[in-house]
């Protein structure tokens, strides 16, 4: 053999490997010989092959140490015992076969073969035809497989259906101390998924129920250990299945996801359908804006040293083709991963999320199919601790019950319309503002932690609901300030001329006016038709753009809601009538500076401009309309107020009511001296309270 070229070895029967990489990915040492298969065979390998109704009559034999095979590339003319093979002398390392000594030379006489390494057999004995540690072996592979079974663990109403870290442990029968990692799969209904896991982790055994009828038999998501691989293997219902609930159903499978370490997306299609990366995607975005703060907290919890939520799972794309080649196959100079990204990218989704994206494809000409390569790829993501670490049983559960009492309850059916895999309303509490409509942004179930509804947007007032004291704490401010001030200018102003009431209005206007207005100091002409104003003219304002304009100019009216006008129409210009379309950056300004309780200083406003500008001298009738505009719903009416409410004197032109901020009651002025802040009512900033009130400051 050396005058030929080749480099030849001793010792290689030291360890035979299994040669069908079935069940073990080719790794294992074998312990089995197949006269039938014509291959060495491990543990897992040769009970799953042989399992088959076909292949369970095969004469095998088990191997000892020494044992030498049979010779690969023998034909064999049937006149000789085993079909005329022969026993191997030398294995080709760079072809991975066996051969005998003329296989050898006929095989590996040319020149690109001449130079392959060998190795030599150390004997050519026949095997024995028992072997103790085999038969150890083999009797605690099926000892352990035997006592696996599956288990309910969340139903399709995503209610628990395992009590606590005992039961789970108890159900998985694994030691409580011990460290396991979870491998979840996904997929379409109908294309395999719990026949995958049972091939892949428990050499072919049904521990996960398969139905060749038309019915799904996985409901809910079911749960088994792997005591090889030292794995909670988690298995899921399908996609597109016929059933209720649906939108529970889905956010049930990005729990699962969240608490995996490696998910196996299943799917039997020809070529890799768009609604794979959809889903992906959309798992992804919602993994990162809705699992990670609960994630987090769980880990806090159960003092992990390496966090959940750093990132999510790896993911193994099994793709299984009949017609069809692989991914990747007539492109050599790609990786599949590659092109998968390529993929995402042109459907504009970023899975980030997930800590790694893998495919693996077995293309399927006669079954059975191939699970080898799968089980490769899953043992080498298994070893790598680097980003996801293997944790207790008790861990597990924590994260997953964290997550069922945080994401729970019924799902509304209009929003199974959208265009997502995930939506937010699939995970944000369903409470919607009467008011104004918003829906509240944080996670479900938050009142159970204390933590109050918080709308997605600023809320607007409505009169229907008397929400002002939630949202009219700017307003409320100036109200406050603008009352003062008529309360002080009313002593003199009816005596005032009409050039004087019109400087106060002009004032009162401005001091009010929304952040939108256009000062009435700087409109000096019509911004429409460019009439220039006189000192006497009424400066109208467009309540829709904020600009002046003469009568003629802002004529007619229409709802104005997005700057805070509430439904009724209001004054506006003629572009803003015919426009009515209100650009972003004002809708912005709007939300941002007026939707904060402006309306009621608006509705003083207009109280103020239409009375002073007609009645001039008779400043009571004004002014009470000013107060009775800006009254909180607490306040006691000024018409039924006839004394002080401490010291119970009437009320008279000389002596003025005033309202205590805190109890809404009608006082004198030297019954309510003290200026505190009443946040209670929504006041954060120093005002009236009358001397009960502020002997008791704490409660206020």
């Amino acid at each position: 053999m050396n005058s030929q070229g080749s480099s030849v070895e001793k010792g290689v029967n030291g360890v035979l490997v299994c040669q069908e990489s079935y069940a073990c990915g080719g790794s294992d040492e074998a312990a089995f010989e197949c006269d039938e298969c014509g291959s060495l065979q491990c543990i897992r390998c040769e009970l799953a092959l042989h399992r088959q109704e076909r292949m369970r009559n095969h004469d095998r034999i088990r191997i000892s140490p020494s044992h030498v095979p049979y010779c690969d590339s023998c034909k064999g003319d049937g006149g000789v015992a085993n079909g005329g093979r022969l026993r191997a002398v030398v294995r080709c390392q760079g072809c991975k076969i066996n051969l005998c000594l003329d296989c050898q030379k006929r095989t590996h006489s040319g020149v690109s073969k001449r130079k392959h390494p060998l190795t030599a057999y150390l004997s050519s004995k026949p095997a024995e035809k028992n072997c103790s540690t085999g038969d150890e072996q083999l009797d605690a592979l099926k000892a352990k497989l035997e006592q696996v079974t599956s288990f309910l663990l969340v139903d399709e109403k995503e209610d628990m259906q395992v009590k606590d870290e005992e039961e789970f442990v108890r159900k998985l029968g694994c030691r409580p101390e011990e460290l396991l990692k979870v491998v979840s799969i996904f997929g379409n209904t109908g294309e395999g998924k719990s026949h995958t896991l049972n091939h892949t982790f428990f050499l072919g055994r049904e521990v996960f129920k398969t139905s060749p009828t038309q019915e799904s038999c996985t409901v809910g998501v079911w749960g088994a250990l792997d005591p090889l691989h030292k794995v909670v293997v988690v298995d899921t219902e399908g996609f597109l299945g016929a059933g209720t609930n649906q939108g529970q159903r889905t956010r049930l499978l990005l729990k699962v996801l969240a608490v995996s370490d490696l998910v196996i997306y299943r799917t039997h299609a020809d070529r890799l359908h768009d609604d794979l990366f959809k889903f992906l995607g959309d798992a992804s975005d919602a993994y990162l804006k809705h699992f990670t703060k609960e994630l987090k907290a769980t880990t806090a919890r159960c003092g992990l040293d390496v966090p959940l939520s750093t990132l999510g799972p790896a993911v193994i794309i099994f793709h299984e083709t009949v017609h069809t080649k692989l991914l990747g196959s007539d492109k050599p100079s790609e990786s599949a991963e590659r092109l998968l990204q390529e993929r995402f990218r042109k459907l504009g989704l970023f899975p980030e999320a997930f800590s790694s994206i893998q495919y693996r494809g077995t293309r399927t000409h006669n079954p059975p199919t191939d699970f080898s390569g799968l089980l490769r790829s899953v043992e080498q993501q298994l070893d790598n601790n680097t980003t996801r670490s293997p944790r207790s049983a008790g861990v597990i559960y924590k994260a997953l019950q964290a997550l069922s009492e945080c994401f729970s309850g019924e799902i509304p059916d209009e929003h199974l319309a959208s265009n997502s895999f995930f939506p937010d309303e699939y995970f944000t509490c369903s409470s919607i503002c009467l008011s104004c409509g918003s829906g509240c942004k944080n996670s479900m179930n938050h009142l159970r932690e204390g933590v109050a509804h918080e709308a997605k947007h600023r809320c607007r007032y409505s009169a229907h609901y008397d929400n002002r004291i939630y949202t009219c704490k700017v307003g409320r401010k100036q109200c406050s300030t603008l009352l003062d001030g008529v309360n002080y200018m009313a002593q003199s102003v009816s005596e005032l001329s009409v050039k004087p009431a019109k400087a106060i209005t002009a004032w009162l206007t401005d001091q009010i006016a929304p952040v939108y207005w256009k000062p009435n100091s700087l409109i000096i002409r019509c911004k429409n038709c460019g009439e220039e104003f006189q000192d006497n003219d009424t400066k109208p304002h467009c309540r829709a753009c904020g600009e002046g304009f003469c009568d003629g100019c802002s004529s007619k009216t229409r709802p104005v809601p997005e700057r805070g006008w509430g439904l009724a129409p209001v004054r506006v210009c003629d572009a803003c009538f015919q426009n009515r379309g209100i650009p972003e950056e004002l809708l912005d300004a709007a939300l941002e500076e007026d939707q904060g309780g402006t309306l009621i200083a608006r509705k003083v406003g207009e109280a103020v401009q239409n009375t002073l500008g007609a009645v001039v001298t008779a400043i009571d009738i004004p002014f009470g309309l000013v107060k009775d505009a800006a009254r909180p719903a607490y306040w006691v009416p000024d018409q039924d107020i006839h004394c002080c409410h401490q010291c119970q004197r009437e009320f008279n032109a000389r002596l003025s009511i005033h309202h205590c901020r805190a109890c809404g009651q009608g006082v004198c002025n030297d019954c309510s001296p003290d200026r505190l802040a009443v946040p209670s009512r929504g006041w954060d900033h120093p005002v009236r309270v009358c001397i009960t009130c502020s002997q008791k400051s704490e409660e206020l």
